[in-house]
């Protein structure tokens, strides 16, 4: 039978246990990585807790009149399942958007994401995340059903084509704005923060 050193187990033991610190701290190295990230996702992904939910949903229909330009043509009310953005291209093609799909579009583009998280760097514009914001799906995409700012009423009728559409989709977004069934949790501001519901403002 071979012999055992004592020094030669208290090795082994010391080797083991340095082993799994090390595998502790890397460990939580990950998650405290992981945590960090998510942290930063969250300013403007938000998860299905915390989006609205309606009874009623929206339609839109959207043209590009120049490059770069769009306008709301027409707005019809659906079933929320049923609800996104049909835009017509200048150059003839068309694209199906969904509910998801433009709550994307606007959280990404920096307009206006600056509307939400940073009023004061707001500039608006006819381009298509400003248009799907201001028309009735912007509800739909976060939008507070109640006015916070001054030229609201201005932005909403500007992306439509002509003073009869915004009269009529006008109805609409007060339809789709008192609809709303559920409201963000935990009371934070941000791209789904504020209001209690009400009609669309004329």
């Amino acid at each position: 039978m071979t012999p055992v050193r004592k020094n030669s187990i208290l090795r082994r033991v010391k080797d083991i246990t340095l082993s799994t610190t090390l595998g502790l701290a890397l460990l939580n190295g990950t998650v405290i990585l992981q945590s960090c990230g998510n942290s930063n996702d969250s300013e403007y992904e938000q998860t299905d807790e915390e989006k609205p939910a309606f009874g009623k949903g929206v339609r839109t229909y959207i043209t590009e009149t120049s490059p770069g330009n769009f306008k709301i043509t027409d707005e019809t009310e659906v079933d929320p399942k049923l609800a996104g953005a049909i835009v017509n291209y200048a150059d003839g093609h068309r694209d199906t958007l969904s509910v998801e799909a433009a709550r994307r579009l606007v959280q990404a583009d920096s307009s206006t994401r600056h509307y939400f998280h940073n009023p004061a760097a707001y500039h608006h514009h006819s381009g298509l995340s400003n248009v799907l914001l201001w028309g009735s799906l912007g509800y739909m995409l976060g939008r507070s059903t109640t006015p916070r700012y001054a030229n609201e009423q201005q932005y909403s009728s500007g992306v439509y084509n002509n003073p009869q559409t915004y009269e009529r989709s006008n109805r609409i977004g007060s339809s789709i704005s008192n609809s709303r069934i559920s409201r963000p949790s935990g009371g934070r501001s941000g791209f789904f923060g504020g209001g209690r519901s009400r009609g669309f403002s004329s």
